[in-house]
């Protein structure tokens, strides 16, 4: 375990479990379908490219730039757009992934944008989802885990650019941050 972390909250062997369970049903869902799937930067690439591992169903793989902590601890309330161009998905559907479902305007401003773009469907999944009161975007169509309201990192998830590259979920601890 890493030093700034106070707990692991959701081990390495745990995630990959969840993961073939969660590509099982998305590999359900989207058979036969045009696929498109629209990860989220930074947070997702870990999550995105162990479940699609899982996943054998062709698919185009896109990924798109998003910022909505804005280096805090807490989501800003404002989703930037960082990217110039947004994936083509007209006519068809869409598998957003993102590592965590937190207020639900990161998920809710990228779903809105991707059906002006033309998607005929956008089903969303996530790795970790707050089990918090949300006043937008409520439930992602695909959950990993459900956790507290703590401030999480590894498995992709940061604090301030850093602790992406732990292969498990973990609490930091409050000397860290």
């Amino acid at each position: 375990m890493h030093q700034d972390i106070e707990k692991v909250l959701i081990d390495e062997g745990i995630i990959q479990k969840r993961l073939d369970v969660l590509a099982g049903k998305v590999a359900d869902d989207f058979e036969g379908k045009p696929m498109v799937v629209v990860a989220l930067l930074k947070g997702a690439v870990l999550f995105t490219a162990d479940l699609l591992r899982r996943v054998a169903l062709p698919m185009q793989i896109e990924f798109l730039n998003v910022a909505s902590y804005h280096g805090c601890t807490e989501s800003s309330g404002v989703v930037s757009f960082l990217d110039e161009t947004l994936p083509d998905v007209e006519g068809k559907v869409v598998l957003l992934l993102d590592d965590i479902l937190d207020t639900g305007r990161t998920l809710e401003a990228v779903m809105k944008k991707l059906e002006q773009q033309g998607a005929c469907e956008v089903k969303t999944c996530v790795l970790l989802a707050k089990d918090i009161e949300r006043e937008v975007f409520k439930e992602a169509d695909y959950t990993g885990f459900m956790i507290g309201d703590e401030f999480v990192v590894g498995y992709g998830l940061d604090y301030q650019g850093l602790y992406r590259n732990l292969p498990y979920v973990g609490v930091l601890k409050d000397s860290a941050l």
